[in-house]
């Protein structure tokens, strides 16, 4: 059974005991969080595609890690200009633990 959730405006398609780096939520190591935006549910023999959610179905998950990805350099240059800008920056994420996906009947 997988599911294909919607969080932080991007889309991943998830199956239970799925790790996955999300856009930054606000909570604690060992949290629960719910997704109530899954888009489509598919069981097997089973394929449920929602208009644009499938209303019934959520997935919940449990938070692992909370931290930032790896540094990456921003550098802006202008020839012949004497223009040169750096920057660093590191992207804070969330890693959750897929628990289970559900699909009311």
């Amino acid at each position: 059974m997988y599911a294909v959730v919607a969080a932080g405006g991007k889309q991943y398609k998830v199956e239970e005991g799925d790790v996955l780096r999300i856009e930054k939520v606000d909570g604690n190591v060992g949290d629960s969080l719910t997704f109530d935006k899954v888009l489509l549910v598919a069981d097997g023999e089973a394929l449920t595609i929602g208009q644009p959610v499938v209303e019934s179905a959520s997935v919940n998950a449990q938070i692992v890690e909370q931290g930032k990805n790896k540094k990456i350099i921003v550098f802006k240059y202008k020839r012949r200009k004497r223009y040169r800008r750096t920057q660093g920056h590191r992207q804070p994420y969330t890693a959750v633990k897929i628990d289970s996906i559900r699909m009311a009947s």
